[in-house]
């Protein structure tokens, strides 16, 4: 693809030097850049300023990245519902997989009393819940199906992929389901690792993070079709003003 369109990215998260999938956020930029013709103009975004109304509005792409728990679960979930409701391509990883769900279900589900445990441990209804064997430091094999967006993007059926997680979606996933997610990624046991919105420009989540791909120098599959996603939504002059 080859373009001068520069596409406005929010990094929807808490950056720390000590998450390696932040460290290895503005190579992949430069790589996506050089070798893609994918030029992502970058915006780290707080948490907590991703309460502010419109905070992302504005840009062609949020990407929540890993490090939860956030500081305000309340401003990641409003950048997704802004997402989700305004057309702006998506990518959520690990944590943002996890809250992608959550906002969903109270969103668009009316599951408005569903909760993370890491973030509301004395909640009565939990979405998100401890893993059974955490993931964390673990590679695993995830099955994708056929004809889904993330079959499309990773252009394979399986992929293996690492993961940092000790939470996963646990309840109400048929609900999710019945509203329209599509939960197009599992493992081999059959839990959910993957999930997307049909008829979304763009809107992808994993539990695994895509940023530890590789030796980092190279952007994995998923990022890229954010990327491509991305310049897309700037090319068609789709941004909702700020």
């Amino acid at each position: 693809m080859t373009t001068t369109e520069v596409a406005k990215v929010a990094l929807v998260g808490d950056r720390s030097p000590n998450v390696v999938s932040h460290t290895r956020i503005p190579e992949l930029l430069h790589t996506l850049a050089a070798h893609d013709r994918l030029v992502l103009d970058a915006y780290w975004i707080p948490s907590e300023d991703a309460e502010a109304e419109g905070a992302v509005r504005g840009f062609d792409a949020v990407w929540v990245v890993p490090g939860s728990p956030y500081r305000s679960e309340a401003g990641v979930l409003a950048a997704i519902r802004t997402a989700r409701t305004q057309g702006i391509p998506f990518l959520g990883t690990c944590g943002g997989f996890q809250h992608a769900l959550l906002e969903f279900a109270r969103g668009a589900c009316g599951l408005t009393g569903v909760a993370h445990a890491e973030n509301d441990p004395d909640a009565e209804d939990f979405l998100i819940e401890p893993l059974a064997c955490s993931l964390a430091g673990h590679e695993d094999t995830v099955l994708l199906e056929a004809g889904s967006l993330a079959q499309t993007v990773i252009g394979a059926e399986r992929t293996v992929e690492r993961y940092s997680c000790h939470y996963g979606p646990s309840r109400h996933l048929d609900t999710l389901s019945r509203h329209g997610l599509r939960f197009s990624g599992r493992d081999p046991r059959g839990q959910v690792r993957v999930a997307e919105l049909p008829g979304h420009p763009f809107f992808l989540a994993s539990l695994f993070q895509p940023e530890l791909y590789g030796d980092g120098s190279r952007p994995h599959p998923m990022i890229r079709g954010l990327a491509r996603a991305a310049v897309d939504h700037a090319t068609a002059g789709t941004r909702v003003p700020a």
